[in-house]
């Protein structure tokens, strides 16, 4: 299967320590991971603009760091959305990038996706959760799952191991 992973972290860190670990685990069970790290690239917020519905034929009028991730997104058998939370909710970053998936509606050969998120505080999640759960019910896609890693989990071997158990399973 392939597999691609939106790491919307800016920075190496706690997110950057699971998305490490699902790649590990998902490759040890023999899959094709790419890492894109939307966090440090320059993507910009979709416009509204319906370029991509008419002229564009599911392409975005933006020419910025989406390019380089729409090929991935677009032949992934799997998506996994991975950030730190900032202030309740994943970060802009990565929010830019999954609201540019308009241009295309649903990735073409995607079935399943997952969400990893990290956090300093014990329980910030439910903005970026139903985030998740409404933009994957829309385009029909599977859960696999979703682990959160708060306070000392972020970094423990036992929260890694969890991850890369969870990725060996897919």
């Amino acid at each position: 299967m392939k597999i691609a992973v939106l790491n919307g972290s800016p920075k190496i860190g706690n997110t950057a320590a699971l998305v490490k670990a699902f790649q590990e685990g998902a490759e040890a069970a023999g899959h094709e991971v790419e890492v894109l790290h939307v966090g440090k690239m320059k993507i910009a917020g979709c416009l509204g603009c319906e370029y991509c519905h008419g002229k564009g034929e599911g392409t975005c009028v933006q020419k910025d760091d989406m390019e380089k991730v729409m090929p991935a997104y677009r032949n992934a058998d799997m998506i996994v959305y991975a950030s730190p939370i900032y202030y309740f909710d994943v970060t802009a970053q990565l929010s830019a990038a999954m609201q540019r998936v308009y241009a295309i509606g649903k990735p073409a050969k995607a079935v399943k996706t997952a969400l990893l998120l990290t956090s300093g505080s014990p329980n910030p999640y439910s903005g970026a959760i139903g985030t998740y759960r409404d933009m994957i019910g829309f385009m029909g896609l599977e859960d696999a799952g979703i682990i959160t890693a708060a306070g000392d989990e972020n970094g423990s071997e036992a929260k890694l191991e969890e991850v890369r158990n969870f990725a060996k399973g897919l």
